[in-house]
């Protein structure tokens, strides 16, 4: 069985240098090096990065292009050089434990050819896995593996075949949900999207609302993501569902404030281009225990 071609992409805007290089390093300590690494500075200047295996290609965005946009410049990159079968994303500030993860990528991707994305376990230093991090509803156990609707953004694989006939990262999503935009892309088209748990990645304990942009991104995206992907009957019951949730867990007026203001922002303006998901994914999405309403 012939492994695919791994490409490596790492989006950083240049303040965590000391991690990155942390990151690095166990890359280069993968017992299946990849074939290209893409290092993308998002609207920072960056240094070479000698002693890495497989080819490295540096870029220099000049602007912030957000976490979708920096992503797709890496996408773009390994695209042009066509001999890369797997996309592999992480967050710069992660850190790979094991030295088999490259190895295990390519023999899950080699296994099934509708395989579209696998999902790594992200955990913290003290090996805990924050319960937004499963990507299950009702998640008790973060070791459970098996095909899911979701995956998390800080660290995945993609096919490229699945990128080539899906599309790429949404853009003007800039940050938040930009990962269940591609999931619902995928799953429409027919891909699977597994959770392997043993693909770990060490990444310290966040919270996203640290981000000034937080409350308001993911209210209009959501409006967003509603607009372009769900079925006009799903449409309410999706937005009416995060409104209930909102309101009962957001702690602060700064906070719904924000909220409100995206999403009148997600109602007022253009979204994208709509293609709604046919109703037998809807039923698949149910089926794997995560309608596409909550």
């Amino acid at each position: 069985m012939e492994l695919p071609r791994l490409g490596v992409v790492i989006v950083t805007m240049g303040n965590r240098p000391r991690e990155v290089e942390e990151l690095l390093t166990s890359v280069a300590k993968q017992d299946v090096a990849p074939a290209r690494i893409v290092i993308v500075g998002n609207g920072s200047p960056l240094p070479d990065f000698p002693g890495l295996p497989g080819e490295v290609t540096v870029i220099e965005n000049e602007e912030n292009l957000g976490c979708p946009g920096g992503r797709n410049t890496g996408i773009v990159q390994l695209r042009q050089f066509g001999d890369i079968d797997v996309v592999v994303e992480l967050d710069d500030d992660g850190l790979l434990v094991r030295d088999d993860v490259f190895r295990r990528i390519g023999d899950l991707f080699a296994a099934d050819p509708r395989l579209g994305i696998v999902g790594f376990r992200i955990a913290d230093e003290h090996g805990e896995t924050a319960r937004r991090h499963i990507p299950r509803l009702r998640a008790k156990d973060p070791m459970r593996r098996g095909l899911v609707t979701a995956f998390l953004g800080g660290a995945h694989a993609f096919a490229m075949p699945m990128l080539d006939r899906v599309g790429d990262w949404p853009a003007e999503f800039f940050f938040t949900h930009e990962e269940t935009d591609l999931a619902w892309r995928a799953l429409d088209d027919g891909w699977h999207i597994l959770y392997e748990p043993e693909l770990l990645l060490q990444h310290p304990k966040t919270s996203p609302a640290r981000h000034a942009v937080y409350h308001r991104m993911t209210a209009r995206n959501r409006v967003w993501l509603a607009k372009r992907h769900l079925p006009a009957l799903l449409v309410p019951v999706y937005l009416g569902v995060w409104i209930v949730l909102t309101l009962a867990r957001t702690r602060t007026a700064g906070g719904l404030k924000a909220w409100s203001s995206g999403f009148a922002e997600g109602v007022r303006t253009p979204c994208g281009r709509r293609r709604p998901m046919r109703w037998r994914t809807v039923a698949r999405m149910t089926r794997l225990g995560r309608p596409p309403v909550i």
